[in-house]
């Protein structure tokens, strides 16, 4: 369903300029998922001490934790060049073949959703992580000949939200493979204190924390929620993001003390009244908020899963007593179902 939702899993484009800013350049500026940034730091430093290439990477987790970040900062900490592609974009195994052939020694190659590639073009990647060659068929029947090519040594860095839908072969292929976690509140805290300092925008802490709270702990969410509260400050505030107008900007925006939004309590709403709490399927659970069952996998539910709203089980979503407490709602004490 296209909406206006505050809160979504789209990627931001990399030409807009404001989240480029943002985005921190090295480990030292780069907030939070301390165990990854130190392991990678000594893959890093001892790949520069043996002039090789870093092994390759593999990062997921869910949508805006800053795997297209984190793959920046490698690049920058590897003094090197990083190219960037998605599983959608390469349609055609020509198409991979086309950027791993123009890649320089050393070079980084970004591939977002990797788990969306192609068989054929998956199938490429395995010569070319493993011996730095492509192969692949060119004409058709009688005139099919195959072509070997080799490249320069390179670092695949591949994203994914859907670690279990990549194939295991490529998945075995990858040297390290890291699983970003949601950010404490703390962590961003600080991650928007950076950010409004580049904003040049006045705050206070209350309503950096306040924000912080509600931001889903997950950065990206945190930046866009602080680009519409600016937007309120300037016109209520003097441009002071205060406890205050942070209130009364998400209020409006429809998030509330934790960071659930409309589609998130339409969501819980429909489970808890609609079905009883469940069990119920996602696909009847979608369609009872009107949303595709992708934008309920995937940015929905990781988040009411860490909040301990909702379990998945073999027969369905099941809302826990949390979800009943936040939305007001009564359980029988013995069965956990709405009374």
């Amino acid at each position: 369903m296209e909406n206006d939702r505050l809160i979504d899993s789209d990627e931001i484009s990399e030409d807009f300029p404001t989240e480029i800013s943002l985005r921190p350049r090295n480990f030292s500026e780069y907030v939070g998922q301390e165990r990854i940034k130190k392991t990678l730091s000594i893959a890093i430093r001892a790949a520069q001490k043996r002039v090789e290439s870093l092994d390759h990477v593999l990062l997921y987790g869910p949508p805006g934790l800053g795997k297209t970040t984190l793959a920046n900062v490698i690049a920058h900490e590897m003094k090197t060049d990083i190219k960037v592609t998605s599983g959608p974009a390469i349609e055609k195994a020509g198409d991979l073949v086309a950027i791993l052939t123009r890649l320089q020694k050393g070079d980084i190659l970004f591939i977002d959703e990797i788990h969306r590639l192609n068989k054929v073009s998956e199938e490429v990647l395995y010569s070319a992580m493993e011996e730095y060659r492509v192969s692949w068929v060119i004409e058709q029947g009688l005139k099919a000949r195959s072509v070997n090519l080799g490249i320069q040594p390179f670092t695949l860095i591949g994203a994914t939200t859907k670690y279990g839908k990549l194939s295991p072969p490529l998945r075995d292929r990858f040297g390290s493979i890291f699983r970003l976690n949601f950010y404490t509140d703390p962590e961003m805290t600080t991650i928007l204190k950076r950010s409004s300092n580049i904003f040049k925008v006045k705050t206070e802490q209350e309503g950096l924390e306040q924000i912080a709270k509600r931001s889903r702990k997950t950065p990206r969410i945190g930046n866009r929620l602080l680009r519409r509260v600016r937007d309120f400050s300037e016109i209520e505030s003097n441009g002071i993001i205060n406890l205050d107008v942070v209130i009364n900007a998400l209020d409006q925006l429809e998030v509330d003390s934790i960071g659930l939004d409309k589609i998130d309590i339409d969501f819980l709403n429909s489970l808890i009244v609609k079905f009883g709490g469940g069990p119920v399927g996602l696909d009847t659970l979608s369609a009872s908020i009107n949303e595709d069952t992708g934008t309920v996998e995937d940015v929905i539910e990781p988040f009411l899963l860490n909040l301990g709203f909702i379990s998945r089980t073999n027969r369905g979503r099941i809302a826990t007593n949390l979800a009943y407490e936040h939305l007001g709602i009564e359980t029988d004490p013995k069965q956990g179902n709405l009374i």
